[in-house]
């Protein structure tokens, strides 16, 4: 019988502690009789699991070299099947006394769940058509010493899951295929933002001044300078320097750590992608943004459209476009022309009944009721755009001409900047980028007046470098991690991050 008709051999019932010392004992008297598993270094295989499936009507007869950990285990009598898994796949290996030799077949017997192996032997079809590997002689490469989940009940503990992400992707292979995607989205990026003449670079994590963006930062000390440096919360400010140096389309795909708390949507360190390009405004870099989302889902997801929870999202049509103002009259019943103080935000905010955050300064409170009235409704990929400046201090001012042209009131204080939405979640923010010195200087010092927590440092070294002159500039942000979220239909941040932090037992 196959793996088609029978589940596979159960760990005995014994304690995890119980089943350690067997198979410790199992390691002693193998390398008593000269058999230690971890003595091997190398193993030539000539084929993956999946090649075998794949190329059964080429090399039925023939002999294959295999390895991978023995996840099923049916041995009894004189013959039985084990299955082996590798990176590609499962494998059925037929054990037999007649091919082996007695001794052979026993200590095959005596492998445990969980076992790397090597198999040497002849491909052929059960009579239930499954592709398997006739083993005519097996080697054990390394000894389990732990136990693994039983087959059908699995590692559903989410915590143990996390913590132990190297049992996860045994136990679970969607797992593993979640994460393959993961990479080779990241790979695809690169290629496509490459292809376009993009410059990859790197740029520090340790930091003098957190500066870049909002947030809170993790502190370390640097004991041969005898300072406090700070984890990047961006990666901005730095490549900004660069296009002031004279590169023009720059890049960087890159750990960001932020010193808050852990949810759904959040993890302390995540990856971004961020991009500047001189010469080009928001819109240029709206219309690339949407094409490597479209690029990426296409190319590694399969299709543009994708199940999120409830809902199918589909990357496939041009993405919406709403300015904030009119988003804000859709869903809050206000617009920006009634939002001009905090007291008008306060007013606003009890109307629509939401907590404000205690001694925040106009723009957190504005972006609060953007929060909770607007973003619950942008499920569908959707920009939106030209946000109030004080939610914007490294953005570009909109011109007088082109607030008229939008239909703004001239005393409105809006910017080029644009974020996308999908899933009801930020992807992406862009901004044509602030590149008057002076205009910088005073709203970084306005933001730090805020009283926020974790407002950006006045980085004198990065307003002296815009006081060398940066181009007209485009830039863009994506988290990563969120757009795979999206695209792959996957609920929590944890489960596309390979090692997501957790809280120390």
């Amino acid at each position: 019988m196959d793996h088609e008709q029978d589940n596979r051999e159960k760990e005995p019932q014994l304690s995890t502690d119980e089943l350690r010392r067997i198979k410790l004992d199992k390691l002693s008297e193998l390398r008593s009789a000269g058999r230690d598993p971890f003595l091997n270094v190398r193993y030539d295989r000539t084929h993956h699991a999946a090649d075998v499936e794949a190329g059964f009507s080429e090399l039925e007869g023939k002999e294959v070299v295999v390895a991978g950990r023995l996840v099923a285990k049916r041995l009894h009598g004189k013959a039985g099947f084990g299955d082996v898994l590798d990176e590609s796949g499962r494998l059925q290996v037929y054990f037999k006394r007649d091919v082996l030799g007695e001794e052979a077949l026993e200590r095959a017997k005596e492998l445990d769940l969980g076992d790397i192996i090597g198999v040497r032997g002849k491909v052929f079809k059960t009579r239930t058509g499954q592709v398997t590997v006739e083993a005519a002689q097996f080697t054990l490469l390394s000894k389990i010493l732990q136990t693994l989940p039983e087959k059908w009940h699995g590692l559903k503990d989410v915590d143990q899951r996390y913590r132990q992400r190297y049992v996860d992707l045994i136990v679970n292979r969607e797992v593993m295929e979640r994460l393959r995607r993961r990479s080779e989205a990241v790979s695809e990026m690169r290629r496509f933002l490459d292809g376009r003449g993009f410059l990859e670079v790197e740029t520090p994590m340790l930091h003098a001044i957190s500066g870049g963006a909002t947030a809170e930062p993790f502190t370390t000390y640097w004991n041969a300078l005898r300072s406090d440096f700070y984890l990047r919360i961006a990666i901005e400010l730095h490549l900004k320097r660069l296009i002031v140096g004279g590169f023009e389309q720059v890049y960087e795909i890159g750990r960001v750590f932020r010193n808050e708390g852990v949810d759904t949507r959040h993890n302390p360190e995540f990856t971004m992608l961020e991009l500047y390009w001189a010469y080009v405004d928001y819109h240029e870099i709206m219309a690339l943004t949407e094409a490597l989302v479209k690029h990426v889902a296409r190319e590694v997801f399969d299709g543009e459209k994708v199940t999120y929870g409830e809902h199918e999202i589909d990357f496939g049509p041009e993405f919406a476009k709403l300015t904030f103002d009119e988003a804000l009259r859709k869903w809050a019943g206000c617009g920006l022309a009634d939002l001009r103080t905090l007291d008008d935000v306060k007013r606003e905010a009890k109307r629509l009944d939401i907590e404000l955050p205690a001694e925040r300064g106009f723009g957190h409170c504005l972006d609060e009721i953007f929060k909770e009235t607007v973003e619950p409704n942008l499920v569908q990929p959707t920009f939106i755009i030209d946000y109030p400046a004080a939610l914007s201090p490294l953005a570009k001012r909109m011109s007088a001409a082109d607030k008229e042209q939008a239909g703004y009131p001239a005393d409105l204080d809006v910017v080029y900047r644009f974020e996308m939405f999908a899933a009801t979640m930020e992807l992406a923010n862009s901004f044509s980028e602030l590149n008057d010195p002076l205009d910088q200087r005073e709203r970084l010092l306005a933001q730090i007046s805020d009283k926020a927590e974790g407002a950006i440092d006045l980085d004198e070294d990065f307003l002296t470098a815009l006081e060398y002159g940066m181009p007209p500039t485009g830039g863009l942000g994506i988290g990563v991690d969120r757009l795979l979220m999206v695209l792959s239909g996957t609920p929590a941040i944890r489960e596309v991050i390979i090692f997501p932090q957790l809280r120390q037992k």
